[in-house]
């Protein structure tokens, strides 16, 4: 989406119940703090869902200088409030009116409200998967996952690295969680959520273009090693594997 057909509304950070069942975020108001969201179901059927955009887990500073507040400003502040704005108006009136975000993931078609929710609950959950000084390694349960499946958690870097920089134009990379509990690297285009497809998942890096432009303009081999390095949440990704 380009800069002028941003919908220039008032940013919405009234709580919400953004991501379902998978690292959702509910009731947050003013700042939230990821390692404290709690990973528990929507229950919204048969009432209206008014869908809100949620506080972010930091300030929008906090990311800085990898991600700057310019950055967020946009991609937060208009990106994502403009998907917020959009599905609720397509879905007036719908029998999509009611349900969650996940639900409508994952019964509405492909078109306009299939791609509003997805990228509303893609970029909810990209944010809670970074923190400011994060980066580093996981522990636990996921790391022994990382190196039972690539043999080691630098060879998963290589691996996710390589995925995202050749995920072709836009969309995200993800790590997910399989059925059979093992963990995998799945690239998916434009709106893409991996959970159409029967897997949960766990992390994911945006690589839409207005993800880094303002940072780091073409070059989206230096964000992804800025997201790996430093932004990395790696307690949210293994809460939400263990969870």
């Amino acid at each position: 989406m380009k800069r002028r057909d941003f919908i220039k509304t008032p940013l919405i950070v009234a709580g919400a119940t953004m991501l379902g069942k998978v690292g959702m975020v509910s009731g947050l108001s003013g700042v939230a703090h990821a390692a404290d969201i709690a990973f528990t179901p929507q229950t919204n059927e048969g009432t209206h869902m008014e869908h809100t955009l949620p506080p972010l887990p930091y300030a929008q500073d906090a990311l800085a200088p990898h991600i700057s507040q310019e950055t967020i400003e946009y991609h937060y502040g208009k990106h994502h409030n403009t998907y917020v704005v959009n599905l609720n108006n397509l879905i007036k009136g719908t029998e999509f009116e009611a349900m969650s975000l996940e639900d409508i993931i994952l019964k509405a078609p492909a078109g306009g409200i299939y791609n509003n929710a997805a990228q509303v609950w893609n970029h909810t959950f990209f944010w809670n998967g970074m923190k400011p000084n994060g980066g580093g390694a996981p522990s636990g349960p996921l790391a022994k996952a990382i190196t039972e499946k690539w043999g080691s958690f630098e060879e998963f870097q290589k691996a996710f690295q390589a995925a995202a920089a050749g995920n072709f134009g836009s969309g995200w990379t993800w790590l997910v969680k399989k059925a059979d509990g093992s963990v995998d690297i799945v690239n998916t285009g434009a709106a893409g959520n991996p959970i159409t497809s029967g897997d949960k998942p766990l992390l994911c890096v945006d690589v839409w273009e207005h993800a880094y432009y303002i940072d780091y303009r073409n070059q989206r081999v230096k964000f992804l090693e800025a997201f790996a390095n430093n932004l990395i949440n790696w307690d949210f990704a293994g809460g939400n594997f263990t969870g």
